[in-house]
């Protein structure tokens, strides 16, 4: 049964505290123990093992923990296993695939950064550079599960931005098979290097190389638990996206929004993982009663009831505010990976959220266009980070370098400063660096009489 408050009964700050709690499951989870390693231990020893030890190391833990035995040789997913998945899928999930791809597409050129004109000031030009990274990383979660839309939303927009070399590791079930659907997105989304490796260790062998899976500059790409530590891990030794740990949604909705609507897209958040959060924020004590009549009800006949089930119980939570304005405060301090709207004046609701991966309005934007064809990615910060990061894109494959030229006279008239700066600093040889471009005449004579 999902919880119901009311920030009348508490204090604001209790209110925000009970639900932060519920955002924070990946920290939790991380450091839970008890007589055995904890997640975060165990990420630092697969990281270190591949380091050290490569393709051993990356097959032993594909053994332990995949159930799965596999050669160095078989560690590529194969061109003749690709086409050989087109037999195994629908005709309708291949159109759907590449009418997503299409849409990525469409929506990814169109906010694609392109280089400014060259800003100029009296002796200076500096340009700004564009290029695109030349190795990327994407995984794609697997075993159990098939996620061709999340292929699709990382590799698409590296293909885009330019990447030459896209990599993907997917873990294989327990006989070595990737699923059909992640091998046809990967064709059609122009991804020839596929590899059958999941979990801590794919992301290690990312990072740091071994004899058959080449580094990356950047890995990309959700995962449970174990993947997002040891992107944490990593991270120096190659760029990352984000932190994109258990899925979250966070509902804001008066006394007009329809119960029905909310009960469902909470639990098709809470159906991704036990760990899910799914969040109402509501003016109203009425429908706060309603949606949650609404989801035990959705429940009964709901395909994924023991995830969602449990997401619901553990993370799912119901918070009755006195104002909007209280709800989007509390929105702005979570600062939650997928925000709807269903407000009588939406758009002037969303106008003052400042914090969130994504944001949907209205009652026809259910948070599962975002997952899959509006052509935005769905891979986006999760845990509070949306305070600082935002969701992946074409520009996240990118590298800005300024290109800078001076004049002689930019650099005489930039001189003062710069001697100014240089002597304050205690760098004599910076002050030097300029001032041996512009000699003293009597030196420009001793030098001429040598």
């Amino acid at each position: 049964m999902i919880e119901i408050v009311n920030v009348s009964e508490l204090s604001f700050q209790t209110a925000l505290e009970l639900i932060r709690r519920r955002f924070d499951a990946l920290e939790q989870a991380s450091e839970a123990g008890g007589d055995v390693l904890s997640p975060i231990a165990i990420v630092r020893r697969i990281v270190k093992g591949v380091r050290e030890r490569g393709d051993a190391a990356l097959l032993e833990f594909t053994r332990q923990y995949d159930g799965c035995t596999l050669t160095a040789e078989t560690l590529r997913v194969t061109e003749e296993e690709i086409e050989q998945a087109y037999e195994l899928v629908t005709v309708e999930l291949i159109e759907a695939i590449r009418t997503v791809i299409a849409n990525v597409t469409e929506y990814q050129q169109h906010i694609l950064l392109a280089a400014p004109d060259d800003f100029t000031r009296d002796g200076v030009t500096i340009q700004t550079r564009y290029e695109p990274l030349e190795a990327v990383g994407v995984y794609v979660p697997g075993g159990l599960a098939a996620y061709p839309s999340t292929l699709v939303m990382a590799a698409v927009p590296a293909r885009i931005a330019g990447v030459e070399r896209i990599a993907v590791t997917t873990p294989p079930d327990t006989d070595g098979a990737v699923p059909a659907p992640t091998l046809v997105a990967a064709k059609e989304a122009g991804v020839t290097e596929l590899y059958r490796v999941g979990g801590a260790q794919a992301i290690a062998a990312l990072a740091h190389g071994t004899p058959t899976i080449p580094r990356v500059d950047k890995i990309v790409g959700p995962g449970n638990l174990y993947v997002m530590l040891a992107k944490k891990e990593i991270f120096g030794h190659a760029d990352i996206d984000l932190f994109a740990g258990p899925s979250e949604i966070l509902i804001l909705a008066d006394a007009t929004a329809n119960e029905s609507y909310i009960a469902a897209d909470m639990l098709s958040q809470a159906e991704h993982d036990p760990l899910a959060s799914s969040i109402l924020l509501t003016t109203s004590q009425q429908l706060a009663e309603a949606v949650g009549k609404e989801i035990e009800q959705q429940l009964e006949t709901l395909a994924t009831r023991d995830v969602a089930t449990q997401s619901i119980d553990r993370y799912g939570l119901i918070v009755v505010a006195d104002t909007i304005e209280q709800c989007i405060g509390l929105c702005n301090d979570l600062a939650p990976e997928h925000v709807e709207v269903m407000t009588t004046q939406p758009n002037e609701t969303v106008a003052k959220i400042r914090r969130a991966g994504a944001i949907f309005i209205g009652t026809h934007t259910p948070e599962v266009v975002g997952d899959y064809i509006a052509g935005t990615s769905h891979i986006l910060p999760t845990g509070g980070s949306a305070r600082f990061f935002s969701g992946l894109s074409v520009n996240s494959f990118l590298r800005k370098t300024a290109v800078i030229e001076y004049s002689a006279s930019g650099l005489r008239e930039a001189l003062p400063h710069l001697r100014a700066l240089g002597n304050a600093e205690g760098f004599a040889a910076h002050v030097a660096s300029a001032n041996v471009r512009f000699p003293k005449p009597d030196e420009n004579n001793a030098k001429s009489q040598k």
